[in-house]
C-alpha cells in the first residue's frame, strides 16, 4: 500500500524536498530538475489527496501558493533517509540516482 502512495519517480522526492519548509510551486520544479509542470502539479494533487502534503492558497494578486507537509508527510522523512541509506550500503551502482 504504500509503496502505491508514494511510488513512481517524483512523489518521493518531492515529498524529501518539502521537507519542513513552505515551498512554493516554482522553487519545488526548480529544485526537481526535469519534471515538467504538468507532472510536479498531478504528483502534488494526489500527495494532497493522500495527505502527505497540504496546500494553502493565499488571496494575493498574483496568487501565492505553498506547499507543506502534513504530520504524515514529516513522519515520513525519515523512511526516506533510511531507504537513502539502504540503497547507499547495498546498491552501491543505483546511489548516484538518489536526489
Amino acid at each position: 500500500m504504500a509503496f502505491a502512495i508514494i511510488g513512481g519517480k517524483w512523489k518521493a522526492r518531492i515529498i524529501y524536498h518539502i521537507g519542513d519548509g513552505r515551498p512554493r510551486f516554482n522553487g519545488l520544479r526548480d529544485t526537481l530538475e526535469n519534471v515538467s509542470p504538468r507532472m510536479l502539479a498531478k504528483q502534488l494533487r494526489e500527495l494532497e489527496a493522500d495527505g502527505f502534503v497540504t496546500r494553502t492558497r493565499h488571496p494575493e494578486i498574483p496568487p501565492r501558493v505553498e506547499y507543506e507537509l502534513t504530520p504524515a508527510g514529516k513522519a515520513f522523512i525519515p523512511i526516506l533517509e533510511s531507504i537513502s541509506d539502504w540503497v547507499t550500503e547495498y546498491c552501491p551502482d543505483a546511489a548516484g540516482m538518489i536526489e
